[in-house]
């Protein structure tokens, strides 16, 4: 049987119970996406970068109390932008979604923010009132399946082992598919030190320049070449993932899913969790539909290699960087 006849690509935004909102200061060159899960989603995270800026993700240990969360933000602006957070919990809790306290309702809501501030304008950061807007154009259902320079993706960038000078124009990426009831679809913001490949053909799409700016280079041959040199390299990198699924998944489960999921990550990217890294995925699960968990992980790695991918050739030049369809 043919792919095409056993697996259907869909919009992120056909997987329900999720709600994907973006906000973003263009002139700044930095954003935030939002996932909103308002009737609470079984969560997981992996953390394997070692740089990383997180929010809540100590909560997703199996171990730990709460079962399901209620929004999951990625933004830009290093460990600031970890302030769009609080927009999303403003916006829940006027609603009255999150976790019973009895008082009131505490939000849920994790978060993981990537290094742009060497893009734009280093002192623009996704703030509460961005985190905000990003979650009343979710609920809206305004631009939830856009790539390219926008939300989180707004001013990232990759190819960075040379310096600001030879590094790419990135950005957001979503993809989804379907296989018979079975939807599994990743939302990313490809920020990566190393490069970008075509995970289907092996094809280097964006990455490091070579000197006169005019092709690709590749950084994994560049760095073997200054194996011996304690090389300071450019530290403004993390790309950052949500997969969305509505697969019936344990805690513990989810967190294994996000944790094969980076298989994606090094299909597509590389080199990948280095230490100039803070590489993060989530996965959420809104649950419904029964599934073998290895089966879900493999097509978790293709949607996130493949979300990946989209994610660089969706961005345009901007901010003085190159986009993939510019070579």
């Amino acid at each position: 049987m043919a792919e095409t006849e056993r697996i259907k690509e869909i919009g992120i935004d056909e997987i329900e119970d999720f709600k994907i909102g973006h906000a973003q200061d263009v002139r700044g060159a930095t954003g935030c996406t939002v996932v909103l899960c308002e009737q609470g989603a079984v969560a997981g995270v992996a953390v394997r970068g070692r740089a990383p800026a997180t929010r809540e993700t100590d909560l997703l240990r199996p171990e730990n109390t709460v079962e399901r969360v209620h929004a999951v933000m990625l933004s830009g602006g290093s460990a600031f932008g970890l302030d769009a957070c609080a927009g999303a919990m403003a916006f829940l809790e006027e609603r009255g979604i999150g976790f019973d306290a009895r008082l009131t309702v505490v939000p849920i809501v994790c978060g993981a923010s990537l290094f742009d501030l060497f893009v734009g304008d280093h002192g623009a950061r996704p703030d509460k009132a961005m985190g905000y807007a990003a979650c009343e154009n979710a609920r809206a259902g305004e631009d939830a399946a856009a790539c390219g320079n926008i939300g989180a993706g707004t001013g990232a960038s990759v190819g960075k082992y040379c310096g600001a000078a030879r590094m790419m124009k990135s950005g957001l990426g979503a993809y989804a598919l379907r296989i018979g009831d079975l939807k599994c679809g990743v939302v990313v913001a490809v920020n990566a030190l190393g490069d970008v490949l075509d995970a289907d053909t092996g094809q280097r799409i964006a990455g490091v320049l070579n000197e006169d700016r005019t092709a690709l280079a590749d950084t994994e041959q560049l760095m073997y070449a200054e194996m011996g040199l304690r090389k300071d390299v450019f530290g403004g990198n993390t790309t950052l993932a949500c997969i969305l699924t509505n697969a019936e998944l344990t805690k513990a489960q989810a967190g294994a899913l996000a944790s094969v999921a980076h298989d994606g990550f090094a299909r597509a990217i590389r080199p990948v969790h280095t230490s100039a890294d803070g590489d993060a995925i989530f996965a959420l699960s809104a649950g419904g539909v029964s599934v073998s968990v290895d089966a879900l992980g493999a097509l978790a790695s293709l949607v996130t290699a493949r979300a990946v991918a989209r994610a660089v050739r969706a961005a345009q030049s901007a901010y003085g960087l190159l986009g993939a369809d510019a070579l």
